[in-house]
C-alpha cells in the first residue's frame, strides 16, 4: 500500500467505484442517523432524531455487512482506493464485532453513550426563530429516541450484555441531570414571540420526562448489572483496537506507561525546581510546591466563564495567526475557530469539527461545572493547542476539506482515537518544540497533560486487566488494581481537581480502551515521524501528507505512509 496524500491545491480526484461504495454509505449511514448528521454538518435532518430500537441497530449493522460485501466485489483503481479499502475493512468490521456481542448499544458511561443524545443541540443554530422552531421539533421527539434505546438496553440485558452497575447509577443521575437543569435553562434562550418560547418550553418538557424514564429504566438494570468495574482482557483486547485500530501487547504498553510515568516525573521536577526558585518558596523540586505558588500567582488566574471563552479565543487566534504559512499550511476555510462554554456542567473539554460545507466552524468546548469561576491559565495553554491547532482542529479540518480528493468517507465519518487523539497529544509537544511553551508555568501545565495521558495508560489497562499495580510511583503501592486503588492513584498524578479526577475515573470505568489511545496514539506519530523526517529536518511535509490522509486506522496509516 502506498500514501495516497494529494495536496490541498491539486484538483478533485477522478471518482472511482470504490468511492461510490463509501459515499453511499455515508448517505444510508446519515438517512438512518440524524445525530450522525448534525454531528457532520449535513443539513436536511435538523428536525428528526435517531432510532435506538432493536431493529433499527440491526438495520444500521446489516448495512454495514451489505457495504462490506461490496467492497470485497469491487477492485482497487488507485492507491486512495487501497487505503480506503483497508479501513472501511478493519472500521466496519469492528463495528460489526461490537453490535453482535451488543456491546454497542448496551454501553452506559458519562462521556460518550447515547445517553449524551442531548449533545446534539450544542452543534445546532440557535440564532433565529427559525431555527428554535426546528429545534422545538427535535426536542419533542428525544423521549422516542431514549424509549427505543430503553427496548435495546433491556434486550441486551436478557442477553447477558449490560454495564456496570457503577455506570448505571451514574447513568441514571446524569439523566435526571439533564431532565432537571439542562433542558429547562436551554428552553429559557428561546427566540421567538410568546407563543414560539411556549412551544419550546414545552418541547422541552417533553425531552425531560423522556430522561427521566430513561433514568428508573437505568435504574432497573442495576440488580443484573456486574458489580465489578473491571471489562476482563477479552472485552478490553477488542475495545482497544477500536480505538486504535490496531492491536497491541497490552503488557508491553503498560511497561511502557509505567516508564513514560517515571521520565515525565522527572522533567517535571527539573521544571519545578526554577519555578519554585522564580517564586522564592523553598520549595525545591517539589511539584506540589510550584503547582502551588503557579494556582496562587494573579497573573495566571481568569475570573467567570467569560474571561475563560475570551482568554481562550485569544490564545487559538494567536496560535493560528503564528502557525499558518510558518510551521503548517493552514488553509483559509480552517482559519476560524471558535471558542465556547457547554451547558451541562459536566467538566469535559472537546472540540467539534466544522460542518461539511465550512459554514459552521469547528469550536472547542468547555463544559464548566456552575462551582468553577476561577481558571488557571497555566493549566490550560496546552489545552487551546490540543483541541485547536496544531490539534484537533488541523487534524479534523484537514480531513473534511478532503471530500473532493479522497470520499465522503475518509472526509468525514472515519475517525479513530488513537489517530486523532495521538495526534492532539502530539500537537502538544510539538508546540513545545516550537517554542510556544517557553513560559515553565506553561511547561509545567504542558507536562502535567502528559503525566495524566501516561497515568490513564497504567491505570486503564491495570484496572481492566486486573494487572499488579505498579510499585516506586507516587500513589502506587503495588497489590491489586480496585476503583479505590485507582483513586489513589490519580491524586499526585493528574494535575487536576477532586471533581474533575472523580469524572475522570468513573470515565475509564465506563468506556474502557478509550483513555490509553491518546498516549499510545502519540507514540506512534513519534514513531512515524523519526521514521520519515531526517534528524534535524523539516516535518512540514510529513504533517501534510499525514493529516490528508484523514483519520486512519493506526495500522492502516503505517502502510500508507510507508
Amino acid at each position: 500500500m502506498t500514501s495516497d496524500a494529494p495536496s490541498q491545491t491539486s484538483s478533485p480526484r477522478a471518482r472511482t467505484a470504490l468511492d461510490a461504495v463509501a459515499d453511499e454509505h455515508v448517505a444510508r449511514s446519515i438517512e438512518s442517523d440524524p445525530f450522525l448528521a448534525t454531528s457532520l454538518g449535513v443539513p436536511g435532518h435538523e428536525g428528526e432524531v435517531t432510532d435506538y430500537s432493536p431493529a433499527a441497530n440491526a438495520a444500521r449493522t446489516d448495512q454495514a455487512r451489505r457495504t462490506l460485501d461490496r467492497i470485497d466485489r469491487t477492485p482497487d483503481e488507485d492507491a486512495v482506493d487501497a487505503v480506503t479499502r483497508a479501513a472501511m475493512r478493519e472500521r466496519l468490521g469492528l463495528e460489526i464485532e461490537f453490535a453482535d456481542r451488543g456491546l454497542d448499544v448496551a454501553s452506559v458511561n458519562n462521556l460518550a453513550s447515547n445517553l449524551q443524545m442531548r449533545d446534539v443541540f450544542d452543534q445546532m443554530a440557535t440564532d433565529s426563530a427559525e431555527d428554535w422552531e426546528v429545534i422545538a421539533e427535535r426536542l419533542a421527539k428525544i423521549p422516542q429516541s431514549l424509549d427505543g434505546w430503553a427496548e435495546s438496553l433491556r434486550e441486551a440485558a436478557a442477553e447477558g450484555t449490560v454495564s456496570a452497575r457503577r455506570q448505571l447509577e451514574l447513568g441514571a443521575a446524569q439523566a435526571r441531570g439533564y431532565a432537571e437543569d439542562f433542558f429547562p435553562a436551554f428552553a429559557c434562550e428561546a427566540k421567538g414571540d410568546d407563543a414560539q418560547r411556549e412551544r419550546v418550553q414545552e418541547a422541552a418538557a417533553e425531552a425531560s420526562r423522556g430522561y427521566l424514564r430513561i433514568a428508573d429504566v437505568l435504574e432497573s438494570l442495576r440488580e443484573r448489572a456486574p458489580e465489578a468495574d473491571a471489562v476482563g482482557r477479552e472485552h478490553y483486547q477488542l475495545a482497544s483496537r477500536l480505538f486504535l485500530g490496531e492491536e497491541v501487547d497490552l503488557e508491553e504498553t503498560y511497561a511502557w506507561g509505567i516508564d513514560q510515568l517515571h521520565e515525565i516525573i522527572a522533567e517535571q521536577e527539573q521544571v519545578a525546581s526554577r519555578l519554585n526558585a522564580h517564586y522564592g518558596n523553598d520549595g525545591g523540586s517539589s511539584i506540589e510546591a510550584a503547582r502551588a505558588s503557579l494556582d496562587a500567582d494573579p497573573a495566571r488566574i481568569l475570573h467567570g466563564t467569560d474571561a475563560l471563552r475570551a482568554w481562550m479565543q485569544e490564545k487559538s487566534d494567536t496560535a493560528l495567526r503564528e502557525l499558518t504559512g510558518t510551521h503548517f499550511d493552514i488553509p483559509e476555510q480552517l482559519q476560524r475557530l471558535e471558542c465556547m462554554i457547554a451547558r451541562t456542567g459536566s467538566g469535559g473539554i472537546y472540540y467539534t469539527g466544522p460542518s461539511e460545507d465550512f459554514t459552521r466552524p469547528g469550536r472547542m468546548w468547555w463544559d464548566v461545572p456552575p462551582e468553577n469561576t476561577e481558571f488557571r491559565t497555566w493549566t490550560e495553554t496546552t489545552t487551546v493547542y490540543h483541541e485547536g491547532v496544531p490539534g484537533h482542529h488541523l487534524q479534523v479540518g484537514t480531513q473534511t476539506l478532503q471530500a473532493a480528493t479522497l470520499n465522503r468517507w475518509r472526509a468525514l465519518m472515519c475517525w479513530v482515537s488513537g489517530h486523532g487523539e495521538g495526534w492532539a497529544l502530539y500537537a502538544e509537544k510539538l508546540m513545545d518544540s516550537l517554542g510556544h511553551l517557553e513560559d515553565d508555568g506553561d511547561r509545567l501545565g504542558m507536562l502535567d497533560s502528559q503525566r495524566m495521558r501516561a497515568g490513564r495508560v497504567v491505570l486503564d489497562i491495570g484496572l481492566h486487566l486486573q494487572l499488579p499495580v505498579p510499585e516506586g510511583l507516587p500513589g502506587a503501592d503495588g497489590g491489586s488494581w480496585t476503583f479505590d486503588a485507582a483513586w489513589d492513584f490519580m491524586a499526585p498524578n493528574w494535575g487536576a481537581s477532586e471533581a474533575e479526577r472523580r469524572f475522570e475515573l468513573n470515565r475509564y470505568a465506563g468506556w474502557p480502551g478509550q483513555a490509553p489511545s491518546y498516549a499510545v496514539g502519540r507514540r506512534t506519530w513519534e514513531q512515524l515521524r523519526a521514521q520519515h523526517v531526517p534528524a534535524g529536518g523539516d516535518p512540514r511535509e510529513f504533517h501534510r501528507r499525514a493529516l490528508e490522509l484523514g483519520s486512519l486506522p493506526l495500522s492502516v496509516l503505517k502502510e500508507a505512509l510507508a
